[in-house]
């Protein structure tokens, strides 16, 4: 077998290799958010380890938790200049912060989860559930 022979035999086994080689799925991209196993399964939290949590009573892309309610359940924010990534949106709340949401769906913590992974806010008053 000749050199260039041997080159083209050894590009088509290769295309073909890649070709037959199964795709996997991608991770979903939650920017600086992040999926972390926890007491309650898996769950998404700030960087630093805190369960994010929906509440129900929020529309898409509006949060219907100001004042008092944002106290107890704090709004994960956005900074100025972030950009929405993968399924992460950014909406502005009612005060004229940037809050984080995941598909339009506003994202909190919540005060009494004091640990990473704590996710104590799950379906208190069976509207506040953890983000899956």
């Amino acid at each position: 077998m000749t050199s260039e022979a041997y080159h083209a035999a050894a590009a088509t086994i290769s295309l073909m290799l890649l070709a037959s080689t199964p795709v996997l799925a991608e991770e979903e991209d939650y920017g600086r958010l992040k999926m972390m196993q926890t007491p309650s399964g898996q769950v998404l939290t700030t960087p630093e380890g805190m369960t994010v949590y929906t509440y129900e009573k929020d529309s898409d892309g509006v949060s219907n938790c100001n004042d008092e309610c944002a106290k107890k359940w704090p709004p994960v924010l956005a900074k100025p200049g972030d950009k929405p990534r993968g399924k992460l949106t950014i909406i502005t709340r009612k005060d004229g912060t940037l809050q984080w949401a995941d598909e339009e769906e506003p994202l909190y913590t919540y005060v009494e989860d004091k640990r990473p992974g704590d996710s104590k806010g799950d379906n208190v008053g069976g509207v506040w559930h953890a983000a899956r």
